[in-house]
C-alpha cells in the first residue's frame, strides 16, 4: 500500500480532462453511421450505448455541481474505484435512457450530441468553481472533493476511450499522457488498498510502482516477487477488460516469483 495517499494535482487534471475528452470528441466527429451499431465488449452494449453513457459521464458534473448537499460519508477515490461496480445497474439504465434520447439518429447526430456534453464539461473546467480547493460533490457512493471527482472523470474517459478503440478495431486511442498516468496510479493504488502488503512489486513504467500483497516485505536488491506491464494492459485487467492468466500467457505482463500471481484481486474496479 502506498506510504500515504497519493495527490493529484488539481491543474493537470483539469488539463488532462480537456484534453483527453476532446480527443475523444475528435473520435466520435469522425465514426461513420455503419460504425455506430458496431460491438463493443461491454455485454450487449453497441458503440451507441458506449457513447451514451460517455455523455453521462462528461456532463454529470456540470448538471449536478450546484445540488445541495446531503451530508453523505466521505469518498476517497480508491474507494470509488472499489464501490463504483455497485452502481452498474443503475449506469446501464442510464447509459441506455440516453441512448433512447439522444443517440438512435445518424453519426452527425451522434456526433452533435456527445458534443453537447464535451462542452458541458469543458465549460465547467475553465470556471472558477472547478479550481475551488474545498468543493465538494456528492454521489450516490458518498462525498468527494470536487478535485476528486474530476480525476474520476479521468478514468471515464481513458477506459472507455481504449473500449472505444477496441470496438473499431483501430491500432490505439491517442490519450492525453497525463490522463493516462493518473489513471494507471490510482488503479494500481487500488490494487495495494485491495491486498495490502509489500510481498509484490508491481512495476507499470514509466507511472507506477506500487507494493502489495500479504507476505515477506521487501526492503533492498530486486525482489522476490515482481509483476510489469504497460499502462493499457494494466487498465485492462484492473477494469477486467483483460484477465490475467490470458495476459500472462500473451506475455504482456511479466510475473515473477511465487506471490505474483495478482488473478485473485483483479479486477479492482468493477
Amino acid at each position: 500500500m502506498p506510504a500515504k495517499s497519493r495527490t493529484y494535482q488539481p491543474q493537470k487534471v483539469r488539463a488532462a480532462l480537456a484534453a483527453q475528452t476532446g480527443a475523444l470528441r475528435a473520435a466520435v466527429a469522425g465514426l461513420g453511421d455503419e460504425q455506430l451499431d458496431l460491438p463493443t465488449r461491454l455485454g450487449d452494449w453497441r458503440v451507441r450505448e458506449l457513447l451514451a453513457h460517455l455523455a453521462v459521464q462528461l456532463d454529470f458534473v456540470p448538471a449536478h455541481l450546484d445540488d445541495p448537499l446531503q451530508g453523505r460519508p466521505p469518498l476517497d477515490l480508491p474507494g470509488w474505484v472499489a464501490a463504483v461496480g455497485t452502481v452498474a445497474p443503475l449506469l446501464d439504465e442510464q447509459a441506455r435512457d440516453r441512448a433512447s434520447a439522444d443517440f438512435g439518429g445518424d453519426a452527425a447526430a451522434v456526433a452533435a450530441a456527445f458534443g453537447r456534453a464535451a462542452d458541458a464539461l469543458t465549460d465547467l473546467l475553465a470556471r472558477p468553481e472547478a479550481a475551488d480547493p474545498v468543493r465538494r460533490f456528492e454521489i450516490r457512493l458518498g462525498s468527494m472533493t470536487l478535485a476528486d471527482m474530476l480525476v474520476t472523470r479521468l478514468v471515464e474517459t481513458v477506459v472507455h476511450a481504449d473500449d472505444l478503440a477496441d470496438a473499431l478495431g483501430t491500432a490505439a486511442f491517442p490519450h492525453d499522457r497525463q490522463a493516462l498516468a493518473a489513471v494507471t496510479r490510482l488503479l494500481a493504488d487500488a490494487l495495494a488498498v485491495r491486498a495490502p502488503g509489500g510481498a509484490v512489486e508491481l512495476r507499470i513504467p514509466p507511472y507506477a510502482v506500487v507494493q502489495a500483497v500479504e507476505g515477506p516485505r521487501h526492503t533492498r536488491g530486486t525482489p522476490p516477487n515482481v509483476v510489469e506491464t504497460d499502462p493499457l494492459t494494466w487498465i485492462r485487467l484492473a477494469t477486467g477488460r483483460l484477465p490475467w492468466a490470458a495476459a500472462v500467457a500473451d506475455h504482456r505482463v511479466s510475473a515473477s516469483g511465487e506471490r505474483s500471481d495478482l488473478g485473485a484481486y483483479l479486477p479492482v474496479l468493477g
